[in-house]
């Protein structure tokens, strides 16, 4: 191809059938699968979903979040200490009761009144500013009648031990934001902390995007699902490991089905299912029971991505089922099929999901040199590449450096199992104090290593 001239376009199914595999770029791969997720969601209307609060987290607005009553809802003290009527320097003449949070306002204060005042009590009306207990001392007057009976005590006085300041301690009604204000836009991220916005704000649910429908299907007659391996036969890894951890990407899965190597069942299975996306795992190769690449032919399918150049999972692939619905075939190696998952599924997920947040700036790289998402600790030792494509290769931070793990073959689990990310490795390795693109992993690791990690 020459300069300028514009790219093919993606290969129809039947293309692999026909030994045209033309592996797609590590990088390109992923931003095919970004743009796939994109115009998923433009073409598929999917209804605003309102779950309660205890339900939200997680997910993304789909709506802005504006405030349903001003925060504070009513003038309020910042203090424990006493609510006083009129300017300093006092004395102020104390009344015999306390304003509590939670209980119905005191009667208003007359000009040289003080009330005792919790924090977050409303304060009475005529209140001009609370004196925190620290900042006070009280006193009994000294009357006739207190000096002519032992015990007796004349009226409490209150004394300032600094000078007061017409609304200190008052958090003014509104302060925060009125009935109405935008407090988040549409897009953003529900964290605990907009959980607890929310709730102060007035709600009891939130408008969320829908997630992504996910099924995953598990190919493979030579899979066991319990017991030990025997007589040529292995336990099924991917099956228990692929619908919790699109789970955590913010999929639903729908189901986790195991088809073995019928053609048929895996025909039926694609063309009927409701998800947004299918989950395929193994068969995605050339061999005489891997069916993947011939249903998504008879499916009328479109190959967007057919191999990557990436170690593990190169026989990985991304098909456009129709507008709205896409599959994703993973390799049937369990890194390799991790390997998938993080190449094209979680970027076709995250932009079916929700667009990009505007409330939220991306991260800036640690360096003019560095990677998009490069790691801002620099890379402990060398790390061996692949002459032309992309390694991914599980790390840990270890010391402030990142420390690549052992048993990082194509079939083994032990390595991602303890690690924090997975490490970019471009083509021909990479060096020591070399900063990596790191793929974060969608759970929270425990620096600065797990337990039983084999350093390479």
């Amino acid at each position: 191809m020459t300069p300028g001239q514009p790219a093919p376009p993606p290969a129809p199914a039947h293309g692999h059938a026909h030994g045209h595999h033309r592996a797609t770029p590590w990088p390109e791969a992923r931003a095919l699968a970004a743009r796939a997720g994109e115009a998923a969601r433009a073409a598929t209307e999917r209804p605003v979903v309102r779950v309660p609060l205890g339900q939200a987290l997680g997910r993304t607005l789909a709506e802005p979040l504006r405030a349903l009553t001003d925060l504070p809802s009513f003038d309020s003290s910042a203090m424990d200490g006493w609510a006083v009527a009129g300017p300093g320097p006092g004395p102020w003449t104390v009344r015999e009761e306390a304003v509590l949070a939670g209980h119905a306002g005191a009667a208003a204060l007359a000009p040289g009144e003080a009330v005792r005042i919790a924090t977050g009590a409303r304060v009475p009306a005529g209140t001009t500013a609370v004196i925190r207990t620290e900042h006070s001392r009280t006193e009994h007057s000294r009357t006739e009648h207190s000096r002519t009976e032992p015990g007796a005590a004349g009226t409490l006085l209150l004394y300032p031990l600094r000078s007061v300041v017409t609304g200190q301690d008052i958090r003014p009604r509104g302060q925060e934001c009125r009935a109405g204000d935008e407090l988040l836009p549409a897009g953003s991220p529900v964290g605990p902390a907009v959980l607890g916005l929310a709730a102060a704000a007035g709600y009891d649910e939130l408008a969320v995007a829908p997630r992504p429908r996910v099924e995953v299907l598990v190919l493979g007659d030579e899979l066991l699902t319990s017991g030990l391996p025997h007589e040529g036969l292995i336990r099924d890894a991917l099956g228990p490991m692929l619908g919790p951890w699109l789970a955590a990407l913010g999929a639903e899965v729908l189901a986790t089905r195991r088809i073995g190597d019928d053609m048929e069942a895996l025909f039926t299975a694609v063309t009927t299912s409701a998800a947004d996306l299918v989950v395929t795992t193994g068969g995605t190769a050339g061999g005489p029971v891997d069916h993947v690449h011939p249903v998504l032919d008879k499916a009328g399918a479109t190959l967007l991505v057919d191999g990557v150049k990436v170690r593990p999972g190169h026989p990985m692939l991304l098909a456009r089922l129709d507008a709205g619905r896409h599959l994703v075939g993973l390799p049937g190696n369990p890194l390799a099929a991790v390997s998938g998952l993080l190449t094209l599924a979680a970027p076709l997920l995250d932009a079916l999901a929700a667009p990009p947040s505007p409330f939220l700036a991306a991260p800036p790289s640690p360096s003019p040199a560095a990677p998009p998402g490069a790691s801002p600790a620099p890379l402990h030792e060398p790390v061996q590449g692949h002459p032309y494509d992309t390694r991914l290769v599980p790390v840990v931070h270890r010391d402030g450096l990142v420390v690549p793990l052992r048993y990082n073959g194509p079939a083994m689990l032990r390595g991602i199992a303890a690690a924090d990310a997975m490490a970019v490795v471009p083509p021909g390795g990479a060096e020591p104090g070399q900063r990596l693109e790191l793929l974060a992993l969608p759970w929270p690791t425990e620096p600065p290593f797990a337990q039983g990690a084999c350093f390479t």
